[in-house]
């Protein structure tokens, strides 16, 4: 295992061509401007780039590989993901893994998370093959339950590995995973706990800011009208710290002890991300934060948003968990 500290990563997922930018994203970043907001992450010290197979329609990890060589591939730290859609199959992980490595144009990766908690044991035992072959050097799991973590944590400790980091959804309106004890689990552990969706695709943004429409856009404004209160205390709390209401909800996850995860495809993106890392809310701010965020009721994407996908144990594999 390689230490590595992350304070807040840059996230992918918003990457792609110009038809996936402007349907579902609203807007589309020119290939030179991402590059040029990976130049600002390498000058702020944000060098985690969190990827995996299917984001940008599939584009991401390729842009993310050509990029990279440009401003030093060695520096970045990159964090990839196995998603098993279906069924465990022997070197299913290893075949995934060797198509990533291609992308990013590296012999290994710095973090790898098993996506989802389906065949948890078979599918980690893979990942510790390739991790003992130094192709990975830190292993984590994503969208698991605690139990599922307690399980995959007892998986890796039998072989000698940490478990290095739960990626779970998180933000200041959908803190299912603080309620039910995983945050405190991790802190217990020495897990570090990474959160995807913190700005929740953009509701958690400045609501007086302009914007074009986008499919993502459509689906939220059900839920933006009930949020009139949380977004006087975020634009209020903003205003005290001199910060925007998109790093007031950044800011709040790095003071709760998450890593936000955030798409950046914009230097001044990942400026403010590197900004909001810094920002100390008081344990009054927080409150009255939380207060308005329960109160609205507002949700876009569940905490169990992929539980659809986790496949079920076959009766065969069951009874060999059972066993163990």
């Amino acid at each position: 295992m390689v230490n590595i500290e992350a304070k807040a990563v840059i996230g992918t997922n918003s990457w792609g061509g110009k038809v996936y930018g402007k349907v579902i994203r609203g807007s589309y970043a020119e290939n030179s401007v991402i590059k040029d907001a990976m130049r600002e992450a390498e000058k702020q010290g944000l060098m985690i780039y969190d990827l995996a197979r299917d984001y940008g329609l599939g584009k991401a990890q390729k842009m993310f590989g050509r990029f990279a060589e440009e401003i030093g591939k060695d520096q970045v730290i990159i964090s990839a993901k196995y998603t098993p859609l279906t069924h465990y199959k022997r070197n299913c992980v290893r075949k995934s893994l060797e198509k990533d490595l291609a992308d990013f144009r590296r012999s290994y990766v710095d973090i790898y998370w098993l996506h989802l908690p389906t065949d948890i044991e078979q599918h980690l035992a893979e990942i510790i093959e390739l991790y003992k072959e130094g192709k990975i050097r830190n292993i984590g799991v994503s969208n698991f339950t605690l139990e599922e973590c307690w399980l995959s944590k007892q998986i890796l400790d039998k072989a000698g590995i940490p478990l290095y980091g739960v990626q779970n959804h998180y933000s200041l309106i959908s803190r299912e995973w603080e309620k039910n004890g995983l945050l405190d689990w991790c802190r217990e552990n020495g897990v570090s706990f990474w959160a995807w969706a913190v700005l929740e695709e953009g509701m958690l943004t400045d609501p007086r800011a302009k914007s074009k429409f986008s499919l993502m856009k459509f689906f939220m404004n059900r839920q933006k009208r009930k949020m009139h209160e949380l977004y006087r205390v975020m634009i209020a709390v903003a205003k005290r710290h001199d910060i925007s209401v998109a790093q007031v909800a950044e800011a709040y996850c790095v003071n709760k002890g998450v890593v936000p995860i955030c798409g950046c495809r914009k230097p001044n993106q990942v400026k403010e991300l590197a900004e909001a890392v810094g920002v100390k809310l008081t344990s009054g701010e927080i409150r009255k934060l939380e207060e308005a965020a329960d109160h609205s009721g507002a949700k876009v994407l569940g905490h169990d948003l992929f539980r659809f996908a986790v496949l079920k144990a076959t009766p065969h594999k069951a009874r060999l968990t059972a066993l163990h």
